[in-house]
């Protein structure tokens, strides 16, 4: 196995050895599994950047942000959002709507055409993999699903430690 220095260690049993192995073990399917999702959105009828399409899942899931919103819930700033916005909409795949109560502030939803994409690109996905947990044998896929929940179940928790530690009101 490769360790987070890049050398192979033989004295290693395999990944649960410890956190860091298996942390060096996790990267690389990490990997595997965004190369896996970035070729199947690629073969999508229409090919968005990685950063277009993590803006219409946002817009998605959260129908009538506003830009600033999207700028926050993707971590960017507001002109590289607006920009966004715009390429996204040129493409059809987004409107702006302005808000029934706040003359200034403009709304963003997919149009059915970026509902479309998005679906798609989604499933496409979801089929990619499923090729691949279908070649493994079903106590791996177990073993799978029991790790990624007591990998969920353990990141909530270090979140939950994160946000409570941090400077209080």
């Amino acid at each position: 196995m490769t360790g987070l220095s890049g050398s192979r260690d033989d004295r290693s049993g395999g990944p649960r050895d410890g956190p860091v192995p298996l942390a060096s073990a996790l990267a690389d399917a990490v990997d595997c599994l965004a190369h896996l999702w970035s070729d199947a959105a690629q073969g999508a009828s229409l090919r968005l950047s990685p950063h277009q399409l993590r803006g219409l899942r946002i817009l998605g899931e959260e129908p009538g942000l506003n830009l600033t919103a999207l700028a926050v819930g993707m971590k960017i700033g507001l002109p590289t959002a607006s920009r966004l916005c715009d390429r996204l909409e040129a493409a059809g795949l987004l409107e702006r709507v302005l808000h029934p109560h706040k003359r200034r502030e403009v709304r963003l939803s997919l149009t059915g055409q970026g509902r479309r994409i998005l679906d798609e690109v989604a499933s496409r996905r979801a089929h990619a993999l499923a090729v691949v947990l279908e070649a493994m044998e079903p106590t791996e896929r177990e073993a799978i699903a029991e790790g990624l929940q007591g990998f969920l179940t353990a990141h909530g928790r270090t979140s939950e430690g994160r946000r409570d530690s941090g400077p209080g009101p």
